[in-house]
């Protein structure tokens, strides 16, 4: 074909609504416009205010390949400044697009604002969501699905279709509702409904014989559930981002933030079949329910759902621990998953987090080692890059529970690029806990009863445990990960129980290299907004 031709002049429209393809020799573009709207729907039978995306809710599939470039402008027309945050996209080297107050200005009420960012290396099932307030509670949420590129082979089968389920607990009261619940020092009530794509009841239809990929992601707020598909045995291939050893379950739990990906062959009789999504770890069992179509299928649904474990935590650790790496499958790039010996690595330091839910000044908080973080009017990553004082301090949080009494402070904890940490999740409390890290994927190398000591790490998997972005720690028990510091920033550690988080259970880890490089970081963004204290000061 001769000299390498640099295309930048075709342009196709997609069949996703407000995206445009850019084709060029270099990682391909695709640009997108989102308006974000108020709008009605009736998701448990009740008409309520819901938050949309060009008119839907959910949210729009975002689909890309390995690579991909995404230019995607959000159009805020709500009455309350917003953000959307890409739930387990690891932003390599590029915080500022990560849409969390800690490292973005919100986009005010009829403003705009352009993420410019890159699936770098990364193929899985992932969320995008509402990152401000409590948005996330009426909509704006959405699948964000990763395909591999061509020229890496994935270890199964191409499926003959792909579902993507939004499982999550609803609450009929409004998003300013539950805001106001949490302002005035309460808990969020409990839900009242689980919602499988914003829907009561939704069906998904195959021909038997064939086998389909279900991407299955706990889109909600407070509540962990298990997923079943009557009749049919589940497959789990990928789990965010990672290639699993493909065993086979009769059910899946899947907890607050997390996502997973199952195969399912049609080879029963032609009927119409139930998916369940129930709670986990409540007292009330709430249900939803959808239906698996064969489309020569002439007898619908019928008789009692297939029954879900509740309260089993025992079962739960079993099935947690039995996730594994595939260690010679390839994920986004063609060296195999096991060709990082992650276990021969020495940790540079261990952190030890402690969750709690202290009353402070006489209102319910959430706090890590005693601090329950407060939000700057200031991104962090705008008052680091600019030097901005009184903002934050660096390890405003300590690095293991103090002991001490609870505080209220915007806690930052500081770490150095291309460390190796052992960070262990301590929850003494009797509620279970989902925890996630922005910029990253962490192996989670081990669950234990109680509390963890030093001995505890002779039961971890240095082997082949799995990486993902979100783990759940048990009610009183641990849960530890490591994670390699590779990428540079201001980065998001957070319940992902959207209450607590909500209530200060969360800080910020700053990645910091004294060196300053685009090699390692991106410069600030010539469209960033700025707010609070960088009100004013020049982008570049």
């Amino acid at each position: 074909m001769g000299a390498r031709i640099l295309v930048q002049l075709v342009v196709i429209l997609s069949f996703w609504s407000g995206s445009v393809f850019v084709a060029k020799a270099e990682d391909d573009y695709k640009y997108y416009t989102w308006t974000v709207t108020y709008g009605t729907s009736s998701p448990l039978g009740l008409s309520q205010q819901v938050i949309l995306i060009n008119g839907q809710f959910p949210g729009p599939t975002l689909v890309s390949v390995t690579n991909e470039n995404i230019i995607l402008n959000v159009v805020n027309k709500l009455d309350q400044p917003f953000l959307l945050t890409w739930n387990g996209i690891k932003q390599r080297k590029n915080s500022w697009q990560d849409g969390v107050l800690g490292t973005n200005c919100p986009i005010p009420s009829n403003g705009n604002f352009t993420y410019k960012f890159q699936m770098k290396d990364q193929i899985g099932s992932y969320t995008y969501f509402p990152s401000t307030l409590m948005h996330r509670a009426a909509g704006g949420f959405g699948a964000l699905n990763i395909y591999a590129r061509s020229v890496i082979s994935v270890p199964y089968p191409k499926p003959d279709g792909d579902f993507t389920l939004l499982v999550g607990d609803w609450f009929k009261t409004s998003h300013k509702g539950l805001q106001q619940t949490l302002d005035s020092g309460n808990p969020l009530p409990f839900p009242d409904g689980i919602l499988i794509n914003g829907q009561g009841r939704s069906s998904f239809s195959g021909d038997q014989g064939k086998t389909y990929m279900f991407r299955v992601s706990n889109i909600g707020l407070s509540t962990s559930f298990n997923f079943r598909i009557q009749g049919h045995k589940l497959k789990l291939v990928e789990v965010e981002g990672s290639h699993v050893l493909q065993n086979i379950y009769d059910s899946l739990d899947v907890h607050v933030g997390q996502s997973i990906t199952i195969l399912v062959t049609l080879n029963q009789s032609p009927k119409d079949y139930y998916i369940v999504a129930s709670t986990r770890f409540t007292q009330t069992v709430l249900t939803a329910t959808a239906v698996l179509h064969y489309t020569n299928s002439r007898v619908p649904v019928s008789g009692p759902t297939p029954a879900g474990p509740t309260n089993e935590i025992a079962w739960s650790i079993d099935q947690a621990r039995s996730y594994r790496w595939n260690l010679t499958a390839n994920a986004a790039r063609p060296n195999p998953q096991g060709s990082f010996h992650y276990g021969t690595i020495v940790p540079t330091r261990t952190i030890v987090l402690a969750n709690s839910a202290p009353v402070i000044n006489g209102k319910q908080r959430y706090a890590v080692n005693g601090v329950s973080y407060i939000n700057s009017d200031t991104p962090l990553k705008l008052a680091d890059y600019y030097n901005i004082p009184g903002v934050f301090s660096v390890n405003s949080i300590q690095s293991v529970p103090s002991g001490s009494g609870a505080t209220l402070a915007t806690s930052v904890l500081g770490t150095s690029h291309h460390d190796f940490i052992e960070v262990v999740f301590q929850n003494d409390e009797n509620a279970i806990q989902s925890w996630h890290l922005d910029g990253y994927d962490f192996w989670v190398v081990g669950f234990g009863a109680g509390k963890w000591t030093q001995d505890s790490k002779k039961t971890y998997n240095l082997v082949d445990a799995l990486t993902r972005h979100t783990t759940q720690v048990y009610p009183n028990s641990w849960t530890a990960i490591l994670v390699s510091l590779d990428n540079q920033g201001m980065w998001n550690m957070r319940s992902a129980i959207w209450g607590r988080q909500y209530l200060g259970q969360q800080f910020y880890l700053r990645v910091y290299n004294p060196t300053q490089s685009l090699a390692n970081e991106y410069d600030i963004p010539t469209n960033a907004l700025l707010c609070g204290k960088a009100v004013g000061r020049k982008r570049r």
